[in-house]
């Protein structure tokens, strides 16, 4: 019990009720005027009576049912009862179903808060005679109409103000019983019932893919132009003196990387924006068939990227089209990052094979042997794995012969296949030789 007295939950749910109670008095007095308008119709006894009722009745049915009332008293249930709802903050009443919830939860915040408000009336105003009579003179006192009380002048006329003060922590006690069944109550009246807790959680969900699928757009578009910036920034720095050709197509790479990340970026943003610009949220994305533009970009950073593909791959759906650019584009980024080589002495063998059996996505490059394996740290691979874990493929990653290879296993439903399909391999370009030479 001390511990209930101390607590300062215990007198905010208190004031939540008091703020019941003012609700109560504030509709004793609307309902008085309405009262004294049907005295005014001189009704027979019983349809006064009914009218009585309805006056009494339909005033906070009504208020209970707008919309705004459950936003109200979750933000006061909230900060007075103590109460965490798992829709956070608590909306409006958007349907009926809560609409009626909520309108009973108004009414019983009425009844407790009446109640408890001329408890505290009573408590108060009783208390405060009782606790000044011990230091009045001796008689018979009235305390109301009907109710004596008699001081004496001596210590007897201390069970006065003892009362006052049991009565006081009673009156603090059985608030905070009510405010407890209240605040137990709040969550199954005003929180979302069981079909919209699952309503709730699958927005939840569908928000959270949304902002990993973002992010890894992010992660492997962007990413991947900044690094290639960096490494042909670096190589352009080196050769300027000494190979000025070399250094201006660096720099036109550069130029030609940022102009893609800020359309990746672009795009990405636009679904983000709340005010989304027309055509930001579905600019084409780039899909294998944009793979020339993205090797070429690499190799202009002096990387050796030598390609073979096998298979058809305008048969494939342009959602496993696009993963699949994706995949390539993080696999030339890790590539890069993490083979402990300058860019000069980095070569990766791309694998992209399409047959009955799926698709085929293999990266390999030789690495320093001091290199660390990247299987274990950062999001590249991570978001590999979460873009094969949707279309159901399998990824292998790891160090194999101080080699790091990262091959991707899609299952792809492939009816017809080209049969003049053929390896076409793609060697490296002249800026490659331009490289080696500065």
């Amino acid at each position: 019990m001390a511990n209930v007295l101390v607590r300062g939950a215990t007198y905010l749910r208190w004031v939540y009720l008091l703020l019941g109670a003012a609700l109560v008095l504030a509709f004793i007095l609307v309902d008085s005027g309405l009262a004294s308008l049907v005295d005014g119709l001189e009704l027979p006894g019983v349809l006064q009576a009914i009218f009585t009722v309805l006056i009494a009745v339909v005033p906070p049915l009504v208020l209970g049912t707008l919309p705004a009332v459950r936003e109200v008293e979750g933000i006061a249930v909230e900060s007075l009862l103590g109460v965490r709802f798992e829709e956070r903050p608590l909306g409006p009443s958007r349907t009926w179903p809560q609409r009626r919830r909520t309108t009973t939860w108004f009414c019983l915040h009425l009844a407790a808060g009446g109640f408890v408000g001329v408890l505290s009336t009573i408590v108060v105003g009783f208390g405060a005679v009782l606790i000044a009579a011990p230091f009045r003179s001796a008689g018979r006192r009235e305390l109301m109409p009907g109710v004596h009380y008699r001081i004496t002048g001596g210590w007897l006329d201390l069970w006065m103000p003892l009362a006052t003060i049991a009565a006081v922590i009673g009156l603090i006690l059985l608030s905070a019983g009510i405010g407890a069944l209240l605040a137990s109550a709040a969550p199954r009246l005003l929180g979302p019932t069981p079909a919209e807790r699952i309503e709730l959680l699958e927005r939840q969900t569908a928000t959270l893919a949304e902002r990993n699928r973002l992010a890894r757009e992010l992660h492997d578009s962007v990413g991947h132009a900044l690094s290639l910036v960096t490494i042909q920034a670096a190589a352009a720095r080196r050769v300027l003196a000494t190979d000025p050709a070399f250094a201006e197509t660096a720099l036109a790479a550069m130029e030609t990387s940022a102009r893609a990340a800020l359309a990746d970026l672009d795009h990405v943003l636009g679904l983000l924006r709340d005010d989304r610009r027309p055509g930001s949220a579905t600019a084409p994305q780039a899909t294998l068939g944009n793979l020339t533009r993205l090797v070429e970009a690499t190799r202009a950073g002096g990387i050796t990227v030598s390609v073979r593909r096998t298979g058809d791959l305008e048969q494939l759906p342009a959602a496993v089209s696009r993963e699949a650019y994706r995949i390539v584009q993080e696999g030339l980024t890790n590539a890069i990052r993490h083979a402990g080589r300058p860019a000069g002495e980095v070569s990766v063998d791309l694998l992209i094979n399409l047959d009955k059996s799926g698709l085929l996505l293999e990266l390999t490059n030789p690495v320093s042997p001091g290199a660390t394996d990247q299987s274990g740290g950062g999001r590249g691979l991570a978001g590999i794995r979460e873009r094969v874990a949707v279309l159901r493929g399998t990824v292998e990653a790891g160090l194999v012969a101080n080699r790091w290879r990262l091959a991707v296993t899609l299952p792809v439903a492939v009816t017809t296949l080209s049969s003049s399909a053929r390896p076409s391999p793609e060697r490296p370009s002249a800026e490659r030789s331009s490289f080696e030479e500065g």
